[in-house]
């Protein structure tokens, strides 16, 4: 059926497509996590009942989130054997270990208290409790630091030598670890897993309130979401805007695609808003752009010069439109959030916050933004280093195993067909969750809700990335 494919595609095909399903439930459970976290703070300092309320109802919802992003992180690791074992020869000596310090720090963080955190209010007391959710939050934050380390040393590798046998090693680990953009990147991912999380949170409670204005739950549940809209938004946006000065400096052919910028320009470089990326005549066409505006926001300049795809060599390109328009998704879906922040503010001034009805459907439309903006960062990310799995140092083409495309494609569809339905099954069972209000006297999660007492995602997946 797949004669003729080109395997390496199918694999990184594969990749995205597992990767893409994995990657919304990490962004979620760590932002949720957060949540929970504060709100039982918020119980134990105040003894509102309103809040132990929706720590139950969002502790429910988090247990089934984390199992699956468990279960969808473990493909991941075995595609480092299967599709990409020259990748995992060459780099192991270097992700290895980051992937083992994730294992013994957040992995049996989170499975040391998440047993606790699920089932032990009734058993531990409040304050021990705490002490566990407290945890967990902290295990999605330690996971989080070593995943994307491991990631950001793949796109500004450094720190590292080569062995004889052509493998990459540890010469600095702290070089390793820290990185030109990981700090950049920490940031701007747990900010977006804050935001999504907000959304989501604030489509819920947007959702009862349409339905009943007067519901505590709902009520306290939006104000809280809209504050984190309303705060770390703009943050959010400044710390993109860091984000990509950092790209220009250290990984300039990705953003010149984000841009779309084959050309140099010597003069001052227009900001094209949108248009259609022409890979083989190397032209945005129908570009609507505003002149030397890129410039200003690059360079802080409107004449400073900007380098195009004509000064890089044509074999190391990244693809160019998918890598322009995951951009711009991205941007766009972050000024609508902090559109939506704004709004709410406004309501919140006017005595309005709870009975706008334009309110309240405009942040249920906004509910699934936040993921598709974190797998538009996403794609980003990883489309804009291509040709590389190390930047400028491993090609794509040399990471993969030697198989034959059918084998590829096989499991490709096999994927396709059990995530579909496993994962459509997860994702409606969380909805009926949601469907459902708040309400006095909440209870936690049972013996019969699905939940596993592990590292939130398996670290090996994650840090690949960039089979994309």
């Amino acid at each position: 059926m797949f004669e003729g494919w080109d395997a390496v595609v199918l694999a990184r095909a594969q990749f995205a497509f597992t990767m893409s399903f994995h990657i919304v439930f990490p962004a979620f459970s760590i932002g949720l996590a957060s949540y929970l976290a504060v709100l039982e703070a918020l119980w134990l300092a105040t003894r509102r009942e309103v809040y132990i309320n929706l720590f139950n109802y969002w502790l429910k919802i988090f247990a089934v989130a984390f199992g699956m992003g468990v279960v969808s992180g473990i493909v991941m690791s075995y595609q480092f054997g299967t599709n990409w074992s020259s990748f995992a020869d060459k780099t192991g000596p270097v992700i290895g270990p980051m992937m083992a310090y994730e294992v013994l720090t957040a992995f049996f963080l989170e499975a040391g208290f998440l047993g606790v955190m699920l089932f032990g209010l009734e058993r531990v007391g409040p304050r021990l409790h705490f002490v566990a959710t407290l945890m967990v939050a902290i295990g999605t934050l330690i996971s989080a630091f070593w995943i994307l380390s491991a990631n950001s040393w793949m796109q500004t590798p450094t720190g590292h030598a080569v062995n004889a046998d052509g493998q990459f090693v540890a010469a600095d680990w702290l070089k390793v670890i820290f990185n030109p953009s990981f700090p950049y990147r920490l940031v701007h991912m747990v900010l977006a897993a804050y935001l999504t999380t907000s959304l989501v949170v604030g489509a819920v409670g947007a959702w009862h309130l349409l339905r009943d204005q007067h519901l505590a739950g709902a009520r306290v549940m939006f104000s809280m979401a809209m504050w984190m809209a309303t705060l770390v938004a703009p943050i959010q946006i400044l710390a993109g805007d860091q984000h990509g000065l950092n790209t220009l400096e250290h990984q300039p052919a990705k953003v010149m695609a984000m841009e779309g910028h084959y050309q140099s320009h010597k003069d001052g470089a227009p900001l094209i808003l949108f248009g259609w990326p022409d890979q083989r005549e190397a032209k945005v066409k129908y570009a609507i752009e505003v002149p030397k505006l890129s410039s200003l926001i690059l360079k802080h300049s409107l004449d400073a010069p900007l380098a195009g795809l004509d000064t890089v060599p044509r074999e190391n390109w990244p693809p160019v439109p998918i890598t322009f328009w995951s951009f711009r998704i991205m941007v766009g879906l972050g000024f609508l959030i902090m559109g939506l922040g704004l709004l709410s503010l406004l309501m919140r001034w006017r005595g309005m916050m709870y009975q706008s009805s334009l309110l309240h459907r405009f942040a249920v439309l906004m509910g699934p933004a936040g993921f598709i903006a974190v797998l538009a960062g996403w794609i980003t990310t990883e489309t804009g280093r291509q040709p590389f799995t190390v930047y400028g140092l491993l090609r794509t083409a040399d990471s993969a195993s030697p198989l034959a495309a059918p084998a590829v494609g096989s499991s490709l569809i096999a994927f396709i067909i059990v995530y579909f339905a496993v994962f459509t099954a997860g994702v409606i069972y969380i909805l009926r969750l949601m469907a459902q209000p708040p309400h006095p006297g909440e209870q936690g999660p049972t013996k019969d809700l699905p939940a596993r007492a592990a590292g939130i995602t398996p670290a090996a997946g994650a840090a690949v990335e960039g089979a994309r």
